[in-house]
């Protein structure tokens, strides 16, 4: 029996790590089994401990049997072939995913809710876990710890079978494995003592690690901000690092948060001019930029409104952890749709939305779900964009409204339109947000 247990498996295992004691690293535990050897693992090199949450995602009749895996930040790996080897359907793959998912979101409120994160970018991530059957969860977490920004990525494990391993090769920067069995049917054979691991464990272990003192960085506003701030911060979307500008104006009673389409972001000057009238009206703004610099330029991303979601969910919680302020959304592009999309989600209370030119046809499937205030926004001469809102219009369950700003060319670059676009954003917001004071009148707007 090759393990006594997972903290004699990590002690073995950083054996095979001494090139990396010393370096810029960030070890990352599968939770939960994966937690405890990587506890030793980061003890040895001096380096910060943290989880790297994802789920399996398991054939519906045989669990064990992993289809893919789910990560946070909105990773997502699924193996097509053996989805139609198996016959899994759209809906039962669905239904799994649901249910991982939730599970995933539990997992993140209680091991990474309220703590102070590693940073992962320019660094070097060594994600552990105490053992490998498939190897799905350990590529969708290489997966999240690249789209963190981790400059390369280990992955460190007792034992594991051989075609995990492989599968690994072509995801992983470097793999370290301490014993590769011909013969492997399951991990705990590998171990004389393999209990369940915590979650009450798992916390204990992060807990331990919590005094090294390395903050998420990024300038980010601890709750209960005071008026007059503006600057950079970063939110995290799991271990995703979203870039954006705050700007809490004197007084503000909430905060519109800018879901960019593609070719945006927060530093583009249609962007800020928005905000700026937002501002002048007493209400706070975030400007996160929901994709990272190295995935700005990848087309499926751009379109992919449900990831865009997810991360703007995230990105509500930590603004709202932040300030206290009620949320709306303002979205622009494929950002409209996962506005849309994210205003359904129960872990946040957005209220109000406003797509801005936006494409809400790509939330079509889940318009009828969307019950909070919305007004859709269009350009005069945007004809198809403009059928688009009218058919979005009738799908969405709350109130909304049709806003059509004349003369208006899908990108508002018309002089005044864009001032006239966010002026009925403003209106809407300040109707349906908060009643925040008037500018100059110190008394509370009326609808």
């Amino acid at each position: 029996m090759p393990f006594t247990d997972r903290r004699d498996a990590g002690r073995r295992l950083v054996a095979r790590l001494g090139p990396w004691r010393g370096a810029d690293v960030v070890v990352l535990g599968l939770p939960r089994g994966g937690v405890a050897v990587a506890a030793e693992v980061a003890r040895a090199l001096g380096a910060p401990l943290d989880v790297v949450l994802v789920r399996k995602v398991g054939l519906p009749y045989q669990p064990e049997l992993a289809l893919g895996a789910l990560g946070e930040g909105g990773v997502r790996l699924v193996d097509p072939g053996l989805v139609r080897r198996y016959g899994i359907t759209p809906a039962e793959l669905a239904a799994v995913e649901t249910a991982e998912g939730a599970e995933l979101d539990r997992r993140a409120a209680r091991f990474a809710g309220g703590r102070a994160r590693p940073a992962l970018a320019g660094r070097t991530a060594i994600v552990v876990d105490d053992g490998m059957a498939t190897g799905a969860s350990a590529r969708a977490a290489v997966a999240v710890a690249r789209a963190a920004g981790a400059v390369r990525v280990v992955v460190a494990v007792p034992v594991a079978a051989r075609g995990a391993l492989r599968a690994l090769a072509a995801d992983a920067d470097d793999v370290v494995c301490l014993e590769c069995p011909s013969a492997f049917s399951a991990v705990g054979q590998w171990y004389a003592d393999f209990p369940q691991t915590t979650d009450e464990e798992v916390t204990r272990l992060l807990g331990g690690q919590a005094a090294d003192g390395d903050a998420t960085a990024g300038g980010e506003i601890d709750g209960g901000v005071e008026g007059g701030v503006e600057g950079e911060v970063t939110a995290y979307a799991g271990a995703v690092p979203l870039a954006g500008r705050l700007t809490v104006p004197e007084g503000a009673g909430g905060c519109v948060v800018f879901a960019h389409g593609s070719g945006s972001g927060r530093h583009s000057p249609r962007a800020r001019s928005a905000a700026d009238v937002l501002h002048r009206a007493g209400v706070a703004t975030l400007l996160v930029d929901l994709l990272t610099p190295s995935e700005q330029d990848d087309r499926v991303r751009v379109f992919a409104v449900e990831l865009l979601a997810v991360r703007l969910v995230e990105a509500t919680r930590w603004v709202r952890r932040r300030t206290g302020l009620p949320v709306g959304y303002l979205g622009t592009g494929t950002g409209a749709a996962a506005a849309l999309l994210a205003s359904t989600d129960y872990r946040v209370r957005i209220a109000a939305v406003v797509a801005l030119g936006g494409r809400p046809d790509l939330a079509a499937k889940r318009l009828g779900w969307v019950r909070v205030p919305t007004m859709l926004i269009a350009a005069a001469s945007d004809h198809a964009a403009l059928e688009a809102n009218r058919v979005a219009q009738d799908l969405v369950s709350g109130p909304t409204r049709l806003a059509v700003v004349p003369g208006a060319t899908p990108l508002f670059e018309e002089p005044g339109a864009l001032g006239t676009a966010a002026e009925l954003a403003r209106d809407w917001f300040r109707r349906h947000l908060v009643p925040v004071p008037a500018a100059g009148s110190g008394h509370p707007a009326r609808p």
